[in-house]
């Protein structure tokens, strides 16, 4: 992300002194053996074969880097996936994230990992799709993955609690459950939505200047998680 450098009577323009903090699904991808935020929304990335998608629960704010706790490499997720003419394989983790990163404290779901054999231009909402994954979605944002959270939008949380902005723990990897066959289902199949609009919208909210400006990649990540409308 490019950072514009904002010069106010020689100085430069500085972060708040407390940054706020939401809880949220950030959209990652696997770059060099780690995980990087990606770019641009899901339903307007188009992964290559042999990329590694990567999805992550949180509570985090601007200065915060929230990635999946594993890092695996695609063969290890896609080696046993079958692929045909016409499509390719792409590696995803969903990462629920903590006990400490839920509302109420309840436990998430185990960190899951697969891969999926979908078609050439299959976008990132498709991978999710095709893996069986439901999407739960308010006005553009993802809400939910799978169910997770039961509640709640991307809310703010303040205070945030010591057991949430405390270190991550690399989790271990279970074993993937490779897709045979590409999934032609377009984004959106398995969605649901809490205002009634169509899930095969994931636009882009506005507002990006402030995050940019302060450098913010964790909290661009739940900007991200909404996606970008689809023309």
């Amino acid at each position: 992300m490019t950072l514009f450098l904002v010069i106010l009577a020689g100085g430069v323009l500085a972060a708040p002194a407390q940054a706020a903090a939401y809880r949220y699904w950030g959209y990652f991808q696997l770059t060099n053996g780690a995980w990087a935020f990606a770019p641009t929304g899901p339903a307007q990335t188009v992964p290559k074969d042999g990329s590694v998608e990567g999805w992550r629960f949180a509570v985090a704010d601007e200065n915060s880097t929230r990635t999946p706790r594993a890092t695996p490499t695609f063969d290890s997720l896609c080696a046993s996936t079958q692929v045909k003419a016409g499509t390719k394989r792409v590696g995803l983790v969903i990462d629920y994230g903590r006990t400490a990163d839920a509302t109420d404290g309840a436990t998430p779901p185990a960190l899951r990992a697969t891969c999926v054999a979908v078609p050439e231009k299959a976008t990132g909402s498709d991978v999710l799709v095709a893996a069986g994954t439901t999407l739960r979605l308010n006005k553009g944002l993802t809400c939910a993955l799978d169910g997770w959270p039961a509640t709640g939008c991307g809310e703010e949380v303040k205070p945030v609690p010591a057991a949430a902005a405390s270190p991550d723990t690399t989790v271990t990897i279970p074993a993937p459950t490779p897709s045979a066959a590409a999934n032609p289902a377009g984004p959106t199949s398995g969605t649901s939505t809490d205002d009634g609009s169509s899930g095969s919208s994931w636009p882009v909210l506005g507002g990006l200047a402030a995050v940019v400006l302060v450098g913010g990649l964790g909290f661009a990540a739940w900007r991200r998680g909404r996606g970008t409308s689809e023309d």
